[in-house]
């Protein structure tokens, strides 16, 4: 029996054997969980409470907001704005199920995720176009200046009113009505999407059968690539899928060109292939709705819409911004791939360079420029001696204690908890870590919250935050060895998780809101202390031998920071903007999704070398995600975390704990006392540029 499927069977024998005397199961999301930090009880957990509990708590919601409604005294902040902001405990608790359906899905979730999407659809349409809740918002909104609020009430006023304008409260009661009917057909499109490319990328195998195929993967990636097949009844062969631990090791060791080719082309036409999970047809009524709701709106587009409530204000400001990134970057490119053709005739081949080449040709070049193989560093990033660097650098800087905890409640037995302390000892959070891939395991990596931070009746109520990613697992006697890549991938996320710890507002509505180009900043500042000597000498120790990593080693990894930025930037800012060209779109009928996509890259001067990051029908991101019209986020957030770390670099202490304790303040914590380039400045003392992003990359 395949491992992931026996698990599946053991966690719903699980979930279903704690029943009360009736022999029925209680719903547990109807009152609060009677756990360690009331952490959700994932081991009684029964598919059959979701529904009945999203049921109860749109139930609930409704009665606050009818009380508030109803209240014959005069709107105020407290008897309409905090009943408001403060309700809905029931759809809070229940909504671990959106966490549980990214990370560990199966059949079952995903018949609940298409009950749900549209009732939930229509709850948010309820609420966010409500005539009678919005005139009170409004009233207390149009008072605000003379209500004595401080700036923290007064921004929970502005955005809730901002809120309602933005989801078409203030238009007539017929465009509402479209609206709505747009928004529940958005809802499910994107739950399509994400289901298609889910099963796309679970359905295809590249079968090994002859050792002779095997020839330059490392021992790592071949035992891994068994174990897959072992797992897949086909012991005795070799298995590669779509997994990024498993098909980019295969296109960056693998000489067998062919091989290459198949397995490339089947990751890039995820959603392409004209069959049952086709993506196309989504993707065009996708854009077609989202620029007329953003019309319905008054905006001129879907980008405009989105990108007026971020950092950069207007698509035009990101266009320019990526640009003056992009025309640096393709010529540098440009260098790297007529360097890579070079290789490739000196060695005799007879054949120009594909974008199913590049990842091996430019690991090869690698090693010729600068005598560095990735697997040469692997035994020093063991995920644990990683995940011990981070908790080391969160300690330096901010005091964090973390400790294991076997007695609280986890979703699948690969899921690790921790409490989260602060330097005094007291509880600050806790955090589950999720780390290897499997079948009902979306892909990429996130951070999230199952319980955002936040304040009740004035007490605390301690945020419970995950950490999700696809690494490399374990294999044979060797425990999971991470890439280079996937290490500053864990650092990323657990940035993120920093960000939900640290969050400390009074009220939901702004605890933890910043503009979308801004929420990169706590997580990609991380990625600096992965990548500095220092801290690499204090964690990066061989997984045998306990030595830490060779100053040769760093070195190497030093010297090679820009090796290949061209490509890395450039498939990018491709799919970046891919992303901006789908929702500034002038005419959204009759769209051919691959011509579009054709077209754009061609308008771009794309080489033929590289595709986009990601191609439309496998862009989650956009399609399936929170970034539409919003991808470009990554890459703004990088002049502002460039910019922060070269504060701690100039300070001469990586560890500055006075300035550490000045960003957890004013980018971590204080998110509700202004917005992301106001709260910056507060930090930084002024606008950071695009050079330091430039010079990081090797573009200038």
């Amino acid at each position: 029996m395949k491992k992931s499927a026996l698990i599946l069977i053991l966690f719903s024998m699980v979930i279903y054997s704690c029943t009360d005397k009736g022999g029925k199961t209680e719903n547990p999301f109807l009152s609060e969980f009677n756990t360690p930090h009331q952490v959700p009880p994932f081991d009684i957990i029964d598919t059959t409470h979701f529904i009945p509990a999203f049921e109860a708590g749109i139930e609930e919601s409704k009665s606050i907001i009818d009380a508030i409604i109803n209240n014959e005294e005069e709107p105020t902040f407290e008897n309409t704005i905090v009943p408001f902001d403060k309700g809905g405990e029931i759809l809070q608790r229940a909504g671990v199920f959106y966490s549980l359906n990214n990370a560990n899905t199966n059949p079952t979730l995903q018949k609940i995720a298409r009950e749900l999407n549209p009732m939930m659809s229509a709850y948010r349409n309820e609420i966010s176009l409500n005539q009678d809740l919005f005139q009170r918002i409004k009233a207390v909104y149009d008072k605000r200046e003379s209500m004595n609020l401080d700036v923290e009430q007064m921004r929970v006023v502005e955005k809730f009113y901002r809120d309602f304008e933005r989801n078409g409260a203030t238009l007539p009661e017929e465009q509402r009505e479209v609206l709505k009917e747009i928004n529940q057909k958005l809802s499910m499109l994107s739950l399509n999407f994400g289901e298609n490319l889910l099963a796309e990328t679970n359905d295809f195998k590249l079968i090994i059968e002859s050792e002779e195929d095997l020839d330059g993967l490392p021992e790592g990636v071949i035992s891994g690539a068994a174990e897959a097949a072992k797992q897949n009844d086909m012991e005795g062969k070799w298995v590669f899928t779509l997994q990024k631990p498993s098909w980019i090791p295969f296109l960056t060791y693998s000489p067998k060109r062919e091989l290459r080719e198949k397995i490339y082309k089947a990751m890039c036409n995820r959603g392409d292939n004209d069959n049952d999970n086709d993506n196309k047809d989504i993707i065009a009524e996708m854009v077609t709705l989202r620029d007329q709701r953003a019309k319905l709106l008054g905006y001129g587009n879907y980008a405009e819409y989105v990108i007026d409530n971020n950092m950069a204000k207007t698509p035009e400001n990101v266009y320019d911004f990526l640009h003056k990134v992009w025309d640096p970057a393709i010529e540098v490119a440009k260098k790297e791939r007529d360097e890579m053709q070079q290789m490739i005739d000196s060695e005799g081949g007879s054949f120009k360079l594909q974008s199913w080449d590049w990842w091996y040709y430019a690991e090869k070049l690698r090693k010729q420029k600068f005598d560095l193989d990735e697997e040469e560093l692997k035994p020093y990033f063991s995920l644990d001696n990683v995940r011990e660097g981070i908790f080391y650098v969160s300690n330096q800087l901010y005091g964090l204690q973390f400790e294991e905890r076997t007695d609280i409640p986890v979703y699948h037995e690969e899921v690790k908890a921790y409490e989260v302390k602060e330097a005094d000892g007291s509880h600050l959070a806790i955090l589950l870590i999720d780390s290897y891939p499997r079948p009902g395991k979306r892909g990429g990596a996130w951070c999230g919250a199952i319980r955002p931070g936040s304040y009740k009746d004035g007490e605390k109520i301690y945020p419970l935050v995950y950490i999700v990613t696809n690494f490399t697992r374990p294999t044979g006697d060797k425990p999971a060895l991470l890439t280079f890549d996937e290490t500053s991938t864990f650092f990323h996320e657990f940035g993120h998780a920093l960000h939900n710890f640290f969050a400390d507002g009074h009220y939901k509505r702004t605890s933890r809101d910043v503009p979308r180009d801004y929420v990169e900043l706590p997580s990609q500042i991380m990625e600096h202390w992965a990548a500095d000597p220092e801290v690499l000498k204090l964690y990066a120790k061989h997984y045998e031998t306990g030595e830490a990593i060779p100053d040769e080693l760093i070195n190497k990894i030093q010297e090679s920071g820009h090796f290949n930025q061209g490509f890395a930037t450039v498939e990018y800012v491709a799919a970046s903007l891919l992303d901006l060209d789908w929702h500034t779109i002038k005419n959204a009928e009759n769209l051919d999704v691959d011509n579009f996509e054709t077209d754009a890259m061609n308008n771009i001067g794309l080489i033929d070398e590289i595709i986009p990051r990601y191609r439309s029908t496998y862009f989650s991101h956009i399609f399936a995600g929170g970034y539409s019209a919003g991808y470009y986020v990554y890459l703004w957030a990088e002049v502002l975390d460039s910019d922060a770390f070269n504060a701690f670099k100039e300070s001469g202490d990586l560890y500055n704990q006075e300035l550490a304790a000045k960003f957890r303040k004013h980018c971590l914590s204080e998110n509700h006392m202004g917005d992301g380039m106001e709260q910056y400045l507060k930090f930084r003392g002024a606008e950071p540029s695009i050079d330091a992003l430039l010079e990081k990359r090797g573009l200038k």
